[in-house]
């Protein structure tokens, strides 16, 4: 379907082939500014419409168009509409660089119309993620928490509040399964005027608190009642609406009675606090809230936390041996039924120094420049994810080269994604491709040398193409072949196979170089190019490709028999 961006147009779609649209003429596919080519139509309000574009000065990467066109009369309404619309591009401009809110790409006036142009997020709302997938498990109603407080804490830093937080809002990007909050078009500076007349009511009536509703008055205090309404929402199935008085101010009842079965008392605590009607009794910032989280008795989101043995090696500039530590660390184990498991290795949060320097032999101008990255815990998968695994989850086996234990390979980016998704419904725990800062982090575990074991490998401890060896080490045995995983020596935080074996797929688009590249360690999703980052190497690599700073890169759609992945979930505490 082809739309009419006519804002008056009685039936803006229109069949593919059209030249002009068969409602009121206009002509269609417009190219505003030269530049953004409209697609399709995403949705429309008492302020315009809202599209799905191209741009075409970024190799047709998608995009959002927002067109102002207000079904409103008189000076002061249009007025009032235009300074709104005004505002929420420079609070896009404002809060845009943090990698959970949209970023204004563009604003600007054709036609006689205004136009606000802002990162496409592809994924879904969180109410179709609800009705997809039914009533939300305790984890996944405090993964949301904590990756969006943060967010919260930013914007009202800021001194900016929402003022409509509720499930549509709130977008689950399907890359890397990270929140990003959006739609900021009834925002307003918190030193600044309301947006309407005195005691207009602005925000959704169900999951907007009593002093907005009544009389337009916003505060961090009502986001945050808000956060708490959609979390309710989505862990009861209960919509907030039904427990209004008939007045739309007051919640009635108790909220816990609505609840499937008992939560965590921490949690409930929380929700009260954030739930309460009395402003004066609510959490008064983000902070706060975490804080509360911090302090709980129960760390992280997960069963209790298991320790497991190994032993790493360190070898010499020939490959050789020089030295073995015993070390331990923390997991938890996942049971995805038919007797598969899935080991999750706890990864201590830090800062690195991500990318290779100007001294490291063969080394690509892609990996830098070199700059510090903060990292936030996580769990990473101990080995790249096993056909075992893919067969129990996917109920299929896409591998070339067989064997339970060997890693799945044959699937693309796409592939992994979809994976992932089915993993976190059968599990409640939002699991995800890994970042590639976060997969560099893990894979480096506090060393700086091209590879964990030191400045170079060996066969004895990675499986790649041993003709080609690094540095002063001897050639070696070529398996031709993958292998069973956990075959060689893990790193220093017990993560097996980071070098050869498969490639491994991370959530971020491919970039040229780390110019303005994210530095908290989420994925990288602004850019032009359409290819996804590769790490590790493979079986069949020359070992320059298996370095911990080697970036490979490949079509999402790309599927092949040395492409693998695995996957990672975010600790609870990591946020705070």
């Amino acid at each position: 379907m082809i739309c009419c961006i006519n804002p008056d147009c009685p039936n803006p779609q229109n069949p593919d082939g059209q030249t002009y649209c068969i409602s009121c003429g206009l002509e269609l596919v417009p190219i505003l500014r030269n530049r953004f080519r409209m697609i399709k139509l995403l949705g429309q309000g008492g302020f315009g419409r809202t599209y799905l574009a191209e741009d075409i000065d970024r190799l047709n990467q998608p995009c959002v168009v927002k067109q102002l066109a207000p079904d409103v009369q008189g000076t002061w309404a249009i007025s009032k509409a235009v300074e709104l619309f005004q505002q929420e591009a420079r609070q896009l401009q404002q809060l845009g660089q943090h990698p959970q809110i949209p970023s204004l790409d563009a604003y600007f006036e054709d036609n006689k119309y205004l136009y606000l142009v802002q990162q496409f997020v592809d994924g879904d709302n969180l109410l179709t993620l609800f009705y997809n997938q039914g009533i939300w498990q305790e984890n996944q109603v405090k993964q949301l928490l904590l990756e969006l407080l943060p967010v919260l804490k930013f914007i009202h830093e800021q001194k900016i509040i929402h003022r409509d937080i509720k499930p549509e809002n709130i977008m689950r990007r399907h890359s890397d399964g990270l929140f990003m909050l959006i739609d900021f078009g009834v925002s307003k500076q918190l030193s600044g005027t309301v947006m309407s007349r005195p005691g207009t009511k602005i925000g959704s009536d169900a999951y907007a608190p009593i002093e907005q509703m009544k009389g337009g008055e916003a505060y961090p205090a009502s986001d945050l009642f808000s956060l708490g309404v959609t979390a309710f929402h989505l862990m009861t199935g209960v919509h907030p609406s039904d427990l209004l008085l008939e007045k739309g101010y007051n919640w009635t009842g108790n909220w816990q009675q609505h609840l499937k079965s008992p939560i965590d008392k921490e949690l409930e605590l929380i929700l009260s606090k954030l739930l309460a009607k009395n402003i004066q009794q609510r959490y008064q910032s983000a902070e706060e809230v975490l804080i509360d989280f911090q302090r709980q008795s129960t760390p992280n989101f997960i069963e209790t936390l298991k320790k497991f043995d190994f032993d790493t090696v360190t070898v010499d500039v020939r490959g050789n041996i020089t030295s073995h530590q015993h070390r331990q660390a923390q997991f938890f184990r996942e049971n995805l039924g038919s007797g598969a498991t899935l080991d999750m290795v706890a990864i201590p949060g830090g800062r690195f120094v991500m990318g290779s320097p100007n001294t490291e032999a063969r080394r690509s101008n892609n990996e830098g420049p070199q700059r510090t990255v903060n990292i936030y815990p996580f769990f990473m998968g101990k080995y790249p994810i096993t056909q075992e695994q893919w067969e129990v989850v996917m109920g299929n086996n896409p591998s070339d080269i067989k064997g339970l234990k060997r890693p799945v390979e044959q699937v693309s980016w796409n592939n992994a994604l979809e994976f992932c998704q089915k993993i976190s419904q059968k599990t409640g725990k939002i699991y995800r491709l890994p970042s590639e800062a976060e997969w560099e982090y893990a894979c480096r575990a506090g060393t700086t040398t091209p590879f964990y074991f030191g400045e170079t490998i060996t066969p004895n401890l990675v499986n790649y193409d041993g003709n080609y060896p690094y540095g002063s080490a001897p050639k070696g045995l070529y398996r031709k072949q993958t292998t069973d995983v956990g075959s060689f020596p893990p790193n220093p935080f017990g993560l097996y196979d980071m070098h050869g074996n498969v490639w491994e797929w991370c959530s971020d688009k491919w970039h040229g170089n780390y110019n303005g590249a994210p530095t908290d360690g989420s994925s990288w999703e602004t850019g032009t190019d359409n290819n996804r980052v590769l790490r590790a190497g493979a079986w069949n690599c020359n070992t320059v490709y298996c370095r911990s700073a080697y970036r490979g890169r490949n079509w999402a759609v790309h599927r092949s028999r040395h492409l693998g992945f695995r996957v990672v979930v975010r600790s609870v505490s990591s946020s705070s």
